[in-house]
């Protein structure tokens, strides 16, 4: 269904983003994962086809931001172009942080087209899964 509206709000040239969200012109958002254990959280976002030079990855005040661009490649002379539908431009996404992540300790990787953003919990509230009995009436 989503991919239905994308093309549809294409169509119409009013770029909606996946949540909804109306996108400026040349802008897009990469799809994410975020995961978590006992001990760390973990962002991937897939961004095939973007250079690690042109991907920041920044936190303040307990928001971490990705940005960066994917360029439109060039048309080359006597190459005529019947469908373009991957995304190009602008992209940012946010994500505020659990009060329990430390983000002194944030890491990140990317390789393949895929960033990956490991973010430690704090030492003192990993917690341990306990087992409550439950008494009878």
């Amino acid at each position: 269904m989503e991919d239905l509206l994308d093309r549809y709000s294409r169509s119409l040239g009013f770029p909606i983003g996946r949540s909804g969200e109306l996108l400026a012109n040349g802008e897009w958002h990469p799809r994410v994962d975020i995961s978590e254990n006992g001990n760390t959280f973990v962002i991937k976002a897939e961004i095939p086809g973007v250079k690690k030079d042109d991907v920041k990855v920044t936190i303040d005040n307990g928001l971490l931001t990705l940005e960066g661009e994917r360029e439109q490649e060039r048309e080359e002379k006597g190459w005529r172009y019947h469908r373009i539908e991957r995304e190009y431009g602008n992209f940012i996404r946010s994500f505020a942080l659990p009060s329990n992540a430390d983000s002194s300790k944030l890491k990140a990787q990317f390789h393949d087209g895929l960033l990956e953003v490991v973010i430690p919990k704090a030492e003192g509230t990993k917690t341990k899964a306990v087992s409550i009995p439950i008494e009878a009436d």
